[in-house]
């Protein structure tokens, strides 16, 4: 038996375990969140990546360079010309390739939950959703960290049938380098009638802002009612400049068509688990809540003492955001240069 590695050992002869993880990628250009799970796959056993769709391939040298001991690819034009059962025909095709994985690791988001219920139903298996965390248990195999009800406990689970499959939340863990083989091979996809039940006929991009993507950053600068109005976003997006930061907005301001829906953080709206979290004149309804309470910091600016939010926070400013914002703003610039 290697130390430190989760495995099984037979006269002598030491299998180490294999964890498939599901590759989000556009293009072959590999999502920050996918190159995160890879770093919690290796404490599990050797990760083995698996990417679906047009320009697969091109992600297999970022993939080894962060721990990838195999690269599974398929490029089937299928991926592209369906919607989701495509991408699970291939997770399945995977998980069938490696035999009984340690556990299936999918990055959440619409289409990664999607994926990775679906995968569960398939080979009658449990799921866990939205972990923040997974650790090693006593027997080697995963077990998930949650954080529930408001961040108020902390939740660990495992699953006790078939092969685990978890869906971690963006910034659980960093991107950390670990050259591996990143061995590519083809894997041989068989897609099941359902795959072509649902034809995509039209896409349109979407308008670039330069920020980062709101579920893949590390820092969220969000804005509420207080806001007070559209024009006045031009606050909470020029720290959100100064910061790198993403911008995301309550389900009132977007509502009251201040900002656009993409950009709703809530339990309507996306969920996001940065290393910081602002909220700027947000009151902290449950609604609001529910998408944001598992950020690592989070930190409010508003004018009401009484405001839910406060409840929440781990840093609280009790002020008018459109003096403390441009404030901090001009702060964060000036030590910057």
């Amino acid at each position: 038996m290697l130390s430190g590695v989760a495995g099984s050992s037979w006269l002598g002869v030491c299998v180490v375990a294999e964890v498939v993880v599901w590759v989000d990628h556009a293009g072959g250009v590999v999502a920050k969140p996918s190159l995160e799970l890879l770093t919690v796959a290796r404490r599990l056993g050797d990760p083995v990546a698996v990417v679906a769709g047009e320009g697969a391939a091109g992600a297999a040298g970022v993939l080894g360079e962060h721990g990838a001991v195999r690269v599974l690819v398929s490029e089937a034009p299928e991926y592209g010309e369906f919607l989701v059962v495509p991408k699970v025909d291939a997770l399945a095709a995977a998980v069938g390739a490696v035999g009984v994985p340690v556990a299936v690791l999918v990055s959440s988001g619409g289409e990664g939950r999607e994926i990775a219920a679906r995968l569960a139903v398939r080979t009658g298996s449990g799921i866990v959703t939205d972990a923040v965390d997974v650790e090693v248990g006593a027997d080697g195999g995963p077990v998930a960290v949650q954080s529930v009800f408001a961040a108020s406990f902390t939740t660990r689970s495992r699953v006790t049938r078939g092969v685990p499959v978890i869906v971690v939340k963006p910034n659980a863990a960093p991107v950390e380098a670990a050259p591996a083989a990143g061995a590519v091979e083809n894997l041989d996809v068989v897609f099941s009638p359902a795959a072509v039940c649902a034809r995509v006929v039209e896409r349109a991009g979407r308008e670039a802002s330069g920020r980062p993507e709101l579920t893949e950053a590390a820092v969220v600068v969000s804005g509420g009612r207080g806001v007070g109005g559209a024009e006045n976003f031009a606050v909470v997006e020029a720290l959100a400049d100064a910061l790198g930061a993403a911008v995301g907005a309550s389900r009132a301001a977007v509502d009251a068509g201040w900002y656009p829906h993409s950009h709703q953080v809530g339990q309507t709206g996306k969920s996001v688990s940065p290393q910081l979290y602002i909220a700027s004149g947000i009151s902290g309804a449950i609604q609001h809540r529910a998408g944001m309470q598992t950020s690592k910091t989070i930190v409010a600016i508003n004018k009401d003492p009484e405001a839910p939010i406060f409840d929440l926070v781990d840093y609280g400013v009790i002020g008018d955001l459109h003096t403390v914002l441009p404030q901090l703003t001009d702060d964060i610039n000036h030590r910057k240069n």
